[in-house]
């Protein structure tokens, strides 16, 4: 009989004694095999697209940590890609994108629906995963959420204070919404072609939700969530979805209610004893380590990871940093993490 796995169990609610434990960004920059790996590849895109080098970095963390999870290794800015998008990385400054900031570029887009050839090779990665990984390991599929998305499409590349959509919101708000309904749909085919493909959880990253504020937060963060996750439940109702509005500080309060999710991960700008007061008390949590301690070690991320463990104790939690792990970080500090989550506790 297999056992269960322990991120299914806290997903559907359950209070483990001791949480599972996986890493954002895990497979990544930080692990000496990874960099020898995307190197074969010869390039971060060609990774991303080459099924069994993206299965073979996604297993990595595995075997060296015995996460109690995988999250497939693809990126956000795949989806504008199969749009229709010009998409590239520039070496130490990231990604490039062809913008979106007149109705005639709009116009070019491709609709939601024609997007699965471009992503065939990221459903295959998900399908060697699913025969690969250890039977205690669940699967996590994932997606950038509309309006993260958006702002690279607008913007061309990443923005300290997503100004270029904001900016778009104010100048042309039908064109704006217009795209983001085009990614919330593009978003749920693609969500749900993974979970087709063997992913058991999928997570909607909203990395840049929290410079949302008031009514835009509940129109273009709060709103494409519902759409997404409510399409996803109907069509696959046992597949648990995570979601991640970050840093939206008092719009995670409710969030899991308003849209559905089966948990919602939180940034380390709201604290742990925050979180359990006000976002536990509706069901599964994940976070919420600063990745910083992930460079720096020490007592210091002895101490915090487990204080977080004791402030979440009483519901049901995922143990994960507040944002994803850096690659000047020390792998030896992520096993002391992981030592300091799964320690006996008398």
């Amino acid at each position: 009989m297999t056992k269960p796995k322990k991120l299914l169990q806290s997903l559907a609610g359950e209070t483990l004694e001791t949480p599972p434990i996986w890493m954002m960004r895990q497979a990544g920059r930080y692990l000496p095999e990874y960099r020898a790996t995307r190197a074969q590849a010869g390039d971060f895109l060609s990774l991303c697209y080459n099924p069994e080098l993206a299965a073979e970095v996604t297993l990595q963390p595995i075997r060296r940590y015995g996460f109690d999870a995988a999250i497939l290794f693809a990126d956000i800015l795949l989806i504008p890609e199969a749009l229709g998008a010009d998409l590239w990385f520039v070496t130490g400054e990231g990604p490039r994108l062809s913008t979106i900031t007149t109705d005639a570029d709009f116009a070019k887009i491709k609709s939601a629906d024609d997007v699965h050839d471009h992503l065939a090779p990221i459903y295959e990665t998900v399908k060697i995963l699913a025969r690969e990984l250890p039977e205690e390991t669940a699967l996590i599929g994932f997606a950038g959420a509309p309006w993260t998305v958006a702002t690279y499409m607008i913007a061309g590349r990443g923005t300290p204070d997503q100004g270029p959509a904001h900016q778009l919101i104010a100048e042309n708000r039908p064109l704006f919404e217009a795209l983001i309904d085009r990614l919330t749909d593009a978003t749920i085919a693609y969500l749900s072609m993974q979970i087709e493909a063997g992913a058991e959880v999928v997570k909607l990253f909203d990395s840049w939700a929290g410079s949302l504020k008031g009514d835009d937060f509940q129109k273009y963060a709060l709103a494409p969530a519902i759409k997404i996750i409510t399409a996803l439940k109907a069509k696959h109702p046992t597949t648990p979805i995570i979601a991640f509005p970050r840093e939206a500080g008092d719009g995670y309060i409710g969030f899991a209610k308003a849209t559905g999710a089966d948990c919602v991960a939180l940034d380390n700008s709201v604290s742990a004893e925050w979180a359990a007061r006000n976002v536990q008390i509706d069901g599964c949590v994940q976070g919420n380590l600063a990745s910083s301690h992930m460079v720096t070690g020490g007592q210091a991320l002895v101490d915090e990871t487990r204080a977080i463990v004791d402030a979440f104790k009483g519901g049901p939690h995922i143990f994960n940093l507040g944002h994803g792990i850096t690659p000047d970080a020390d792998p030896e500090n992520v096993q002391l993490m992981i030592d300091t989550v799964r320690e006996k506790r008398s």
